[in-house]
């Protein structure tokens, strides 16, 4: 059984650029980049429609005048207001497999973690610990260390979480569609199992019964055999895309695979954002935790390192960003990204061309549209 989920991911990216049209400073196949507050446009975007939200917001407790709202709150109690606003509309536009990485302070990560909790599962709660590179000192060896009153800071949290849903133990939303279609077929746990083959050593119901509470997952093939099952009886006509049902996430040895993380910060240089964060870093956020073609959404984009991960990692990317400046910083680098990475197809392409007699129309990139190859 083939299932394309790409081209509902196509399909989602249409109606979130649609949506954002007025706001929208960049567009292309893979890219937009919208100008404006995140609350009103995060509100703007489609239910359901972003595989993976990864973003950092302005901490409030590290009170830089040059990242926007970070002296924005006259207290705690008004910024987790605030965050809370935010993590309303991040429940609702995720697709229900989908997941978040929300960078914080160390100095508020457990009541944001607490505040989260109410509409999310939290999965993890990372420390990065933010070494600098062999050669860079950075404030943590300049700072006179006599004059501290509390450990010194040298680290910034990421909170990772899914969407929760009732209903199962570990309310995951693919138990409960798994169990729907298998009560609508009117199929026993048992029933399906059998049709499986997974069957469980202490429980009658097999995988299908921990699969139902949320206590682990079904592979691809094992899926496959769930959906032939229930559509076989003609009682279920469709199921969702093995991608829209099963959150990703994929790490191995040869990664970073704890919750101690320890990627070199970004050093300083001309035109550095204030809070820009490492990309080896938000590669492994990316690829661990969505499916080629998914689409990333980040609603604090400074300088646009997260689309520039995203798209180097074959996925969709939004980004929103309140400050003209940087918005200009993000379509700049996204243009030149993405024609760059047309040139490299193209030279990858010259000897099929050669062969072939395809050529290359010259024409101007216009909203991100790039040149087209034509017989």
């Amino acid at each position: 059984m083939k299932l394309d989920y790409k081209l509902s991911r196509l399909s989602d990216f249409k109606r979130i650029a649609n949506s954002l049209n007025s706001s929208l400073t960049y567009q292309s196949d893979n890219s937009i980049v919208a100008l404006g507050d995140s609350i009103d446009l995060l509100k703007l975007i489609p239910n359901n429609s972003v595989s993976l939200i990864l973003t950092d917001p302005p901490y409030h407790t590290t009170k830089k005048k040059n990242i926007t709202n970070d002296t924005a709150f006259d207290s705690d109690e008004d910024f987790l207001h605030w965050i809370k606003e935010l993590i309303v509309e991040w429940k609702r536009i995720l697709k229900p497999n989908g997941s978040i990485y929300f960078f914080c302070s160390s100095k508020m990560s457990a009541r944001l973690e607490i505040l989260f909790s109410e509409y999310f599962n939290v999965l993890s709660h990372i420390v990065w610990s933010k070494p600098n590179e062999p050669g860079f000192e950075g404030w943590k060896q300049k700072m006179k260390k006599e004059a501290l009153r509390q450990w010194y800071g040298h680290s910034e949290r990421i909170i990772f979480a899914e969407p929760t849903f009732d209903g199962n133990i570990f309310k995951v939303w693919f138990a409960n569609v798994i169990r729907e279609n298998r009560l609508l077929t009117g199929m026993s746990m048992k029933d399906l199992t059998e049709y499986t083959g997974d069957y469980g050593t202490i429980n009658h119901g097999g995988a299908v019964s921990n699969w139902e509470a949320g206590r682990n997952v079904p592979s691809r093939e094992q899926y496959e055999k769930v959906c032939e099952c229930l559509l076989a009886t003609e009682k279920v006509t469709s199921m969702p895309f093995y991608e829209d049902l099963i959150r990703p996430f994929d790490v191995n040895s040869d990664v970073e695979f704890t919750d101690v993380w320890n990627f070199y910060s970004v050093r300083p240089y001309n035109g550095k954002h204030p809070a820009e964060k490492p990309l080896d870093m938000l590669d492994h956020c990316i690829k661990s935790a969505t499916y080629e073609g998914d689409i990333i959404l980040d609603c604090f984009a400074g300088s646009g390192s997260t689309a520039i991960s995203a798209l180097s990692s074959g996925r969709k990317t939004i980004s929103i960003e309140i400050e003209e400046t940087w918005t200009n910083v993000i379509e700049n680098r996204l243009r030149k990204f993405e024609e760059d990475n047309f040139v490299n197809k193209i030279k990858g392409l010259q000897p099929i061309m050669r062969l072939t007699g395809t050529k290359l129309r010259a024409s101007t990139k216009v909203n991100g549209t790039v040149p087209t190859l034509f017989h």
